[in-house]
């Protein structure tokens, strides 16, 4: 940490408090939304400030749980129960030290950005699918096709119930207020948006005796779950191994992510990313014990913390600081929250996760990339979170393999002698359909002097084709062939 005056001390402590009043809906809404107990959410921000918060690596970004990784926990618990989750963040926190001590950090930046924001696009797809049935107090359906097409028959049967209309009513409010709330004078927005939204609600649905369903809660100490024995033997379960790959990648990569965007908003000391990979690991390890939800950084209450006027770790040290205080002095205030509000605040989110303006930007630009974007998206709402990601990433390495294997293929036909063939550019075996196809189009009978000085990379496959091509050409009785 780097050596504070008083004034840095004074920014931090208000910056922590806006930090806290931003983290504070998510971390119970994300919770909630998981399908896992309200503290175990704030468990898991309480870790990404007293423990993630101290280490070294990233020193303005903010760790807690995160809207991009609601839907494969909620799937996680659904398919293998809560208490298996927490031997998967413990697994996914070591994988995450590993990595980070191979110095594989950096790595991760590598990783398509199409790919990132497909992901973090199906994420909002299938997020807001299913908190629009939490939003109406409905159940969700399981799986991510079943939930947008069950939409409209949802929205029909909250009109006709009672309960149903209250709750739709204050989430759509909840909503309008997110939505507005960016457009209000300073002195209001010194007010965190969410905070303000579920507040508004609470106060709503108490007002006016709404029949809606609140959060409930157990206590910190209960909602506390450390894995047995029992749950990590069960890590050699090939699904929770997958689960534990998904985890370690996706939280990793939007930590990661979070980070250079952090650093394009301030002066500060830049990321060092195998540190900050592992600060991350140190804190799901910690999760993981305790068994709470899988930590990441976090854009919102990150950019929230470096625009609240932040200069070192200390503001994200004393937001864990307000979350505990208030877990263990105020916990029972969390049940007059209404669950509508929070279903709310996370649609709001999944909209947030969607990069609408990045898929103009790069329609115009490269096309590609779109393509990439819109599939990655699409396999995680048809097929699940994990699939998805490889399935892009897949596509992400084909469409760059395509473009560095750019050949060219000049022909010289005097009419007289030999026909010239320029190759230049890289020759693998995408392109050799083409050089091929060029080739056996040329006039038959005559010499060809094929010159591949120009080329940059010649691959086993198209050395073999055009050696073969060569062999033919000379069984026919023409001389002679020339390979350069």
């Amino acid at each position: 940490m780097k050596t504070m005056n008083a004034a840095d001390v004074r920014r931090d402590f208000a910056a922590s408090w806006v930090v806290f009043l931003v983290a504070l809906p998510l971390c119970v809404g994300i919770a909630v939304a998981s399908g896992v107990p309200a503290e175990l959410g704030l468990v898991t921000g309480i870790v990404g400030g007293l423990v993630a918060g101290v280490l070294p690596g990233s020193s303005l970004q903010v760790s807690g749980p995160a809207a991009g990784l609601t839907v494969l926990v909620f799937e996680a618990v659904h398919e293998h129960g809560l208490s298996a989750l927490g031997a998967m963040v413990l697994a996914t926190g070591l994988c995450q030290l590993l990595l980070g001590t191979l110095g594989w950090g950096r790595w991760f930046r590598a990783i398509s950005v199409s790919v990132v924001e497909g992901m973090l696009t199906g994420i909002g797809l299938v997020l807001i699918a299913g908190q629009l049935y939490s939003v109406t107090g409905a159940a969700a359906p399981d799986s991510g096709p079943a939930k947008i097409a069950g939409l409209p028959g949802m929205l029909a049967d909250a009109v006709t119930s009672a309960e149903a209309r209250a709750s739709l009513l204050l989430g759509a409010g909840t909503i309008a207020v997110l939505v507005l709330w960016p457009r209000l004078p300073a002195r209001v927005r010194a007010l965190p948006g969410p905070l303000a939204a579920v507040a508004l609600a609470t106060a709503v649905a108490l007002l006016f005796g709404l029949p809606v369903a609140e959060v409930r809660v157990s206590g910190l100490l209960a909602a506390v779950q450390p894995p047995g024995l029992v749950d990590v033997g069960r890590l050699l379960d090939p699904g929770l191994l997958g689960t534990v790959l998904a985890f370690t990648l996706i939280a990793s990569a939007e930590s990661l992510f979070s980070a250079a965007a952090v650093d394009r908003l301030h002066n500060g000391p830049r990321t060092h990313y195998n540190r900050e990979l592992m600060a991350q690991g140190a804190g799901n390890t910690v999760c993981g014990l305790l068994g709470a939800l899988p930590m990441t950084a976090v854009i919102v209450r990150s950019s929230a913390n470096v625009q609240a006027g932040a200069r070192t770790r200390l503001s994200r040290v004393l937001h864990g600081v307000w979350l505990l205080l208030f877990a263990v002095l105020l916990p029972q205030a969390l049940t007059l929250i209404p669950l509508p509000a929070l279903a709310a605040v996370l649609v709001h989110a999944g909209f947030k996760l969607i990069p609408a303006r990045q898929m103009v930007e790069l329609w115009r630009e490269r096309r590609g990339e779109v393509l990439i974007l819109v599939v990655t998206a699409v396999s995680i709402v048809l097929v699940s979170m994990f699939e998805g990601v490889l399935i892009g990433l897949v596509l992400a390495v084909v469409k760059a393999a395509w473009e560095a294997s750019q050949v060219r293929l000049d022909v010289t036909d005097t009419g007289t002698g030999p026909i010239h063939v320029h190759l230049s550019g890289n020759a693998t075996f995408l392109r050799l359909p083409k050089i091929l196809d060029s080739l056996e189009a040329l006039p038959p009978g005559r010499p060809v002097a094929l010159d591949l000085s120009g080329l940059h990379h010649l691959d086993h496959a198209c050395r073999t084709a055009l050696e073969s091509w060569s062999a033919r050409y000379r069984a026919e009785g023409v001389e002679p062939v020339t390979i350069g």
